[in-house]
């Protein structure tokens, strides 16, 4: 049995989880979010904790569910009570985001600005015009905006120019070398 799995979850008040079928709902100020669980995996909600638990005695499929599965509800109810965040950092001369309506709009060295539509759920803010956060209660999709607004331009190597994760280190390149350095 996988150890994360075996560890039941916690549900905050003001959490509401349930099954319905196959599937898992989990509704708070958050938001709600839903969950297509798989028949290799059974879930029990008593009370305030969940527990996940593998269906076929541990045939090889139900054991590497278990632990997603736990950790996929963990991550839901989380969501769904503090949310989550993903920051960016824009650095370059001239490269700056702002937001218009549910979009973000970059200034990224391209003749025109990149216009980024926003998911469903998800939301963004510009502090200084070069620091973009994004949050939502989904995990997935809050790390799939931050993935595709950070490629419209990675960080590039020799000047570091580009939109990079918060804290993220970039290897630098020696640039090239001048004839005559003697």
């Amino acid at each position: 049995m996988s150890r994360i799995g075996k560890i039941p979850i916690e549900v905050p008040s003001g959490i509401k989880v349930a099954m319905a079928g196959s599937t898992l709902s989990v509704k708070g100020p958050g938001g709600s979010l839903g969950l297509s669980v798989r028949d290799e995996v059974s879930v029990d909600i008593s009370g305030s904790t969940v527990k996940v638990s593998p269906r076929d005695g541990g045939g090889r499929i139900s054991r590497e569910l278990h632990g997603l599965t736990r950790t996929l509800i963990a991550n839901m109810i989380k969501g769904v009570s503090e949310g989550f965040e993903k920051k960016l950092e824009i650095v370059g001369v001239g490269y700056k985001a702002e937001v218009k309506g549910d979009g973000l709009v970059l200034y990224l060295g391209y003749s025109k600005p990149v216009t980024y539509k926003l998911p469903e759920g998800i939301k963004a803010s510009v502090d200084k015009q070069t620091s973009v956060t994004v949050k939502g209660a989904d995990k997935q999709r809050v790390g799939q905006a931050a993935a595709e607004i950070r490629a419209f331009r990675k960080p590039e190597p020799y000047k570091g120019k580009g939109v990079r994760y918060a804290g993220e280190q970039v290897r630098r390149k020696a640039g090239k070398a001048g004839k005559g350095a003697a």
